[in-house]
């Protein structure tokens, strides 16, 4: 499972101009899913991103969680996150989990990260999605699990 957390004064997901998914302070994930991934990856994850030292105190370093400063997630699904591109000028999707699977976990990430107690948006899984946000700091972090 591989995520990119990026820490956002706001962000929000349209799919042909609905707005699906919306936050202001907070983190958007993009979150992609590998062949084997399972529910030892969707918690730990879970629990990473939730307890994740990344936003200011009062003297501005990172040491505050999004529970602590009182964020919330957008959460998008993102399988080009598994895109290998060492060999020719097209990725190779190989690695990613296939459709139907990685829409299971993307599901049953949403509800770890709930179950955590964090307010959760998310966009359309394989829907073709606008995502706009405002990158605070800028704060860009990948996970890996």
């Amino acid at each position: 499972m591989r995520v990119v957390a990026q820490r956002v004064s706001r962000a929000s997901v349209r799919v042909e101009g609905e707005t699906l998914g919306e936050i202001g302070r907070g983190l958007l994930l993009l979150a992609a899913f590998a062949q084997g991934d399972g529910t030892a990856q969707l918690e730990w994850m879970a629990r990473r991103v939730a307890g994740l030292r990344i936003f200011p105190d009062d003297e501005r370093r990172m040491n505050r969680s999004i529970r602590q400063a009182g964020g919330a997630l957008l959460v998008i699904s993102q399988f080009t996150l598994y895109g290998d591109t060492s060999r020719g000028m097209r990725p190779s999707f190989a690695a990613a989990a296939p459709p139907a699977e990685a829409e299971d976990l993307y599901d049953r990430f949403l509800a770890a990260l709930r179950a955590e107690g964090l307010p959760v948006e998310s966009g359309r899984f394989a829907a073709m999605m606008d995502v706009e946000l405002v990158n605070d700091g800028p704060v860009t972090l990948i996970l890996d699990r």
